[in-house]
């Protein structure tokens, strides 16, 4: 989530480059730079001093996760992995405030437009890492949702395979695997001794993840995969050195820090990891928990205030979905027809090649209703592929993974095809809307391609905006022609209702101290999801604290927006400019959202007068 024009990528890639050469590299390089920065008031004009502020900022958090730019497509750090010792967490705990003391250099009056609200979210986002560094979020380092098990070949699959130097710095990141392998396992070893690790029952499918990564045929490993597809310009001789290479590092040097984490995981950390579920009842929980809540939600909303605003919404939701089932015809009970629903042989496919060609049949059925519905419009293609194999009995239903045009790499929207039987088709049209377009992959992509917004903007991941956005987008399927068929409507309004589930189950089980099964049943009686859905679902909420709550939350204040754009604007307003201007900056929290779109009705308001 890999087809995109070849030279845009490889001219965006080259000027990239470019403008990094003779950056700085090491703690001590950035914190001259910093210096320079701040000492330059006076010399310099404030919006100058910002922007370089915010590029530094942005090459500096680049260097410290080599992963992360790889992921935006940010070049010449492929080939490294984030220094995970216990010195460099350290460091970078000290070093996180940094940006404030040259941001304090720069009054916020010197600036005018939009430096002004790029000042106010850049210092949010420090002041907001520091709040986090209290809270030791890397001794969290495995679930079955993330870890090196997964996280190796994910990081591999995504960096680009074009020239002899991306093979090199493929294969240099390979080189290091194993030491990031054991680096984790060094983590997990100190979470274990100070009672900070995942749930023991979410972790049951974690160790037979870590042997997906090691068959014994090197070839098979997901690590091997991007060396199946090296560059033409490469002759046939040379390909299979590099291959027998990357064969080697796994056998000799990969292989063995796996077998140790598996041994490790088995022997030590599964029988040793907690047994309770809260993330309230870890060292500092309550306030771990309430600052993911905050992070989350970018709302100062309790856990309590949460829970009750997703009661109502079940509420709500289930009467809508009666009225559906109604008109389905069933006569059955709720209960029944949820069964059926799960049952019913009609609404599944056979084969995995099935789901995704509907998947893809939907997904271009919906890029021809765009432009009803938006001004603005992404370059960037989209795919949709299989979740890999490795990864997908513990995966949910489908996620979207960003893609970057200065790698070539487009934005792909993962299904899962894992147990079909679990798949239905009635939820295909608004997990297309969700995940693809015009959900994740238009708002990711189009605040990507924004002219004049710092990176660290462009590449904002404020969830309750990001997962907020998307779900709204699965309310959007009527205006472009969706969910005529009352079984897709129920569908939509499953989806609607699932994320409503999460205000009740997340704050539930984190601070009201439900249990799995409760969360389980409250999720089965409501929701037309799968059983496994079900469970995997749970198991992710509990293992995220405070994720699940940004969805819903993020859908009802854009739809509250839009209510009161179209009261107040009443026939004069347009949805297209409505999408356009709530996109246009990027992935904004909602605090600073709702001013800001407020502002925007009202001058709408006085332009049409």
């Amino acid at each position: 989530m890999r087809t995109v024009v070849q030279w845009m990528g490889l001219l965006a890639t080259a000027v990239s480059v470019a403008a990094a050469a003779g950056k700085p590299t090491t703690p001590a390089e950035f914190d001259t730079t910093f210096a320079a920065i701040e000492s330059s008031r006076g010399s310099t004009n404030d919006p100058a001093r910002l922007r370089e502020l915010f590029d530094l900022t942005w090459r500096y958090q680049m260097v410290e996760s080599p992963e992360n730019a790889t992921g935006v497509g940010y070049p010449g750090l492929n080939d490294r992995w984030s220094d995970l010792s216990p010195e460099a967490i350290a460091r970078r705990r000290r070093e996180s405030g940094r940006p404030l003391k040259v941001l304090a250099s720069i009054p916020r009056e010197s600036l005018q437009g939009d430096d002004v609200l790029y000042r106010d979210l850049f210092e949010r986002q420090v002041r907001e890492q520091i709040e986090g560094d209290r809270f030791p979020e890397e001794l969290l380092a495995i679930n079955q949702m993330g870890g090196p098990q997964q996280e190796i070949a994910q990081v591999l699959g995504l960096m680009p395979v074009q020239t002899r130097a991306d093979v090199d710095a493929l294969l240099a990141r390979l080189r290091g695997a194993g030491a990031r392998v054991a680096a984790t396992q060094s983590l997990l070893e100190t979470g274990l001794s100070r009672g900070i690790t995942p749930p023991q029952i979410t972790l049951r499918d974690v160790p037979q993840q870590v042997l997906n990564n090691i068959p014994e045929d090197p070839e098979k490993s997901p690590l091997f995969r991007p060396f199946q597809s090296l560059p033409s310009t490469l002759s046939e001789a040379e390909k299979e050195q590099i291959r027998a290479e990357a064969r080697t590092l796994l056998l000799q040097s990969v292989y063995p820090k796996f077998r140790n984490l598996h041994q490790f995981l088995v022997e030590r950390y599964l029988p040793g990891a907690r047994t309770n579920l809260a993330a309230t009842s870890l060292p500092d929980g309550p306030a771990w928990y309430a600052f993911r809540v905050r992070q989350s939600t970018t709302t100062p909303l309790s856990p309590a205030q949460i829970h009750e605003i997703g009661l109502a919404e079940v509420k709500r939701i289930r009467a809508r979905m009666e009225e559906v089932k109604a008109a389905t015809g069933f006569q059955g009970t709720f209960a029944e027809f949820l069964e059926f629903l799960r049952r019913d042989p009609r609404f599944y496919y056979d084969r995995g090649t099935e789901l995704l060609a509907g998947y893809r049949d939907i997904s271009k059925r919906v890029d021809l209703e765009l432009p009803k519905v938006f001004g603005r419009l992404p370059r960037l293609p989209y795919g949709v592929m299989p979740i890999p194999s490795y990864a997908e009995q513990s995966q949910t239903t489908a996620y979207y993974q960003p893609g970057a045009a200065s790698f070539g790499r487009p934005g792909v929207f993962y299904a899962n095809t894992y147990a079909l039987n679990m798949r239905p088709k009635w939820e295909m049209e608004a997990l297309t809307l969700h995940e693809a377009v015009p959900g994740h992959h238009l708002q990711i992509a189009l605040a990507q391609e924004l002219d004049g917004v710092p990176d660290f903007q462009k590449h904002a991941g404020v969830t309750a905006f990001v997962e907020g956005w998307a779900l709204y987008s699965e309310s959007l399927g009527p205006a472009m022609g969706f969910y005529t068929d009352p079984y897709s409507k129920f569908g939509q309004l499953t989806y609607e209702m699932w994320r409503a589930i999460r205000l009740v189950v997340d704050t539930g089980i984190h601070s009201m101290g439900w249990t799995r099964e409760q969360a389980i049943d409250f999720f089965r009686a409501n929701s037309g999801k799968t059983e496994h859905d079900i469970t995997v679902e749970v198991d992710r909420y509990i293992v995220w604290p405070g994720q699940a709550l940004a969805y819903k939350m993020g859908e009802l204040k854009i739809k509250e927006l839009r209510a009161s754009a179209e009261k107040e604007l009443g026939l004069r307003f347009d949805l297209r400019a409505f999408h356009d201007e709530l996109l246009g900056k990027g992935a904004l929290p909602l605090e600073v959202l709702e001013p800001r779109m407020r502002q925007w009705i009202a001058s709408q308001k006085v332009r049409t007068e």
